[in-house]
């Protein structure tokens, strides 16, 4: 990769950040220049190359095992969100493409559900070994196309992969039950079914793993899949559907189409589609409300993992260095856009100075760029309207009264979808960010008083995904465990996500669960037989 040279001129102004003025030491590719700004690092056009240029799909989605155009032949544009150059164009899926897909899965839904758990597991651990083979491309298509560092794109591979490493061993034991009837003389057992076509529908943020996390138990018990990369993401999904090619998975068992000015109407198909049983979506409450609603015409089975508005408490009593990092990690990966990150940040007064002057030294030492620098550690957002909708949090909290304690602005001589890592302090209730999902860099610190208050506020939303909080009291742990309404809780920690445990919330972030035993159930049906043959005596 030959980084195109660049000066950075801070947006910031002069006179407010004079004092910062540093000399850095460049890698020798680039030319030793001023930083205006402690965050600032060079925002220079990076031309990544992969070990195996094949997995890079231009033009084409993977349908019943082969690689298409739209019938249409139209396309639409992805570009870099660091650079905003052109990466490449996809295939706009129509309406009848997309059902053309759905036929492809259920022609194949028969045959596959007749294979056994043994060999179904057995082509996830091939695909799962294909993904680790080629963790370094697939990290570069994820920092390409979503702008995140590449350390966090190699994270996400691994995580990615779990997926179908975990229910790869899932696979071979899809249990039923022997169940007592109160009847005499009747037997009562129960056998689990996959459900059938299953609609895929996946978001930008975490390109890879969100597609494995759906495609891994659909296709461990036996359902074959139509899976909607995000517009902004793509290649990554496509890379993943080209290992699942050489994987041997079957033709039709898995189907990657790309939308993006089409996505009102792929989305209707999938959900309307009789022949699809089961629709998975990830993304925003108003668009898994809409999908909802079209999926009533044909009672399919719903899995919605939707928007948070996470608490994160630190107690009086917690280790305040500890709580720190986890808000570190849990409030800016990938520069504030997961739906679990922490979005109001909960400090007890008498630990709250000594917090909100930690965390802000923390974040002063972050460096904003792109994701191909190594010595970048966040990246840009995905597009002008992340940006917009951050900005718009960071001034209404000004307006209000907060204090902006770093950070506070766009970040344009880097590029339009740019903006600093921002802690704001004394945060009240009436300002957005307390009831509205920021999905940015900006953490907001809110003082409080009391267990009882700090709960009460935590609560006070519509939607309850994931919450944290910190303390060394044991039976606190267990109170305020039991009392956020959350589908998931942190306790000393900022790092929740594992194949291994249910992920999913409560109230308005939807309903299901993703990975874990749990996470299988989505995809069966579960059918009772009852045998009532077994009360006469035995024959003489």
């Amino acid at each position: 990769m030959a980084p195109i040279q660049k000066t950075i001129v801070s947006p910031v102004s002069r006179a407010a950040t004079r004092s910062q003025f540093r000399r850095k030491t460049l890698p020798m590719t680039v030319p030793r220049i001023f930083l205006t700004h402690p965050y600032i690092r060079l925002a220079s056009t990076m031309v990544p190359k992969l070990k195996d240029p094949s997995l890079f799909k231009q033009h084409v989605c993977y349908v019943n095992g082969e690689w298409i155009k739209a019938r249409s032949g139209k396309t639409f544009e992805v570009n870099d969100p660091a650079t905003g150059e052109l990466i490449g164009t996809c295939p706009d899926f129509d309406a009848q493409d997309t059902e053309n897909a759905i036929a492809a899965a259920d022609a194949a839904f028969e045959p596959f559900r007749k294979t056994t758990g043994r060999s179904r597991s057995k082509l996830l651990r091939k695909w799962y070994d294909l993904m680790v083979e080629n963790a370094d491309d697939l990290a570069t298509l994820i920092t390409w196309e979503n702008g995140k560092p590449m350390a966090d794109a190699k994270g996400e591979v691994t995580y990615a992969a779990n997926f179908f490493e975990w229910f790869s061993e899932e696979a071979p034991r899809i249990y039923g039950d022997t169940i007592p009837s109160s009847t005499p003389g009747n037997r009562v057992w129960t056998i689990k079914e996959p459900v059938g076509v299953c609609g895929l529908i996946t978001p930008w943020n975490f390109p890879a793993a969100m597609i494995t996390r759906k495609i891994g138990p659909a296709l461990a018990v036996g359902c074959t899949v139509v899976c909607k990369s995000p517009g902004e993401t793509p290649y990554t999904s496509l890379a993943i559907a080209e290992l699942a090619h050489r994987a041997g998975v079957p033709a039709g068992v898995v189907n990657v189409i790309t939308a993006l000015d089409n996505t009102p109407e792929v989305g209707k198909v999938l959900t309307t589609n009789p022949t699809v049983r089961k629709v998975s979506f990830t993304g925003s409450t108003p668009v898994g409300k809409l999908l909802m609603r079209q999926c009533s015409s044909t009672l399919k089975k719903l899995s919605l993992e939707l928007g948070g508005n996470a608490p994160f408490i630190v107690f009086d009593d917690a280790d305040v260095d500890a709580a720190v990092a986890g808000a570190i990690i849990s409030k800016f990966r990938s520069s504030g856009q997961t739906c679990v990150c922490a979005n109001r940040i909960f400090v007890q007064r008498g630990v709250y100075d000594e917090f909100a002057a930690k965390f802000a030294a923390k974040v002063r030492d972050f460096t904003v760029g792109n994701g191909f620098d190594t010595s970048v550690t966040h990246g840009p957002l995905i597009h002008h309207r992340a940006i917009d909708k951050v900005d718009q949090h960071v001034r209404d909290a000004e307006s209000k009264g907060a204090t902006i304690l770093v950070g506070g602005q766009k970040m344009p001589d880097l590029g339009p979808n740019f903006f600093q890592p921002t802690v704001i302090g004394n945060m009240t209730t009436d300002m957005a960010m307390a009831s509205e999902e920021t999905f940015g860099p900006v953490a907001g610190l809110f003082p409080f008083d009391t267990e009882g208050e700090v709960v009460q506020i935590a609560n006070a939303t519509s939607v309850g995904l994931a919450g944290y909080f910190f303390s060394r009291d044991l039976a606190r742990v267990y109170r305020v465990a039991e009392h956020l309404e959350v589908g998931m809780v942190g306790v000393n920690t900022g790092l929740i996500s594992d194949p291994a445990s249910p992920f999913g919330g409560v109230k308005e972030s939807g309903f299901g669960r993703e990975g874990s035993l749990y996470g299988i159930g989505e995809y069966q049906v579960t059918k009772m037989v009852t045998y009532g043959g077994m009360g006469l005596p035995l024959q003489k």
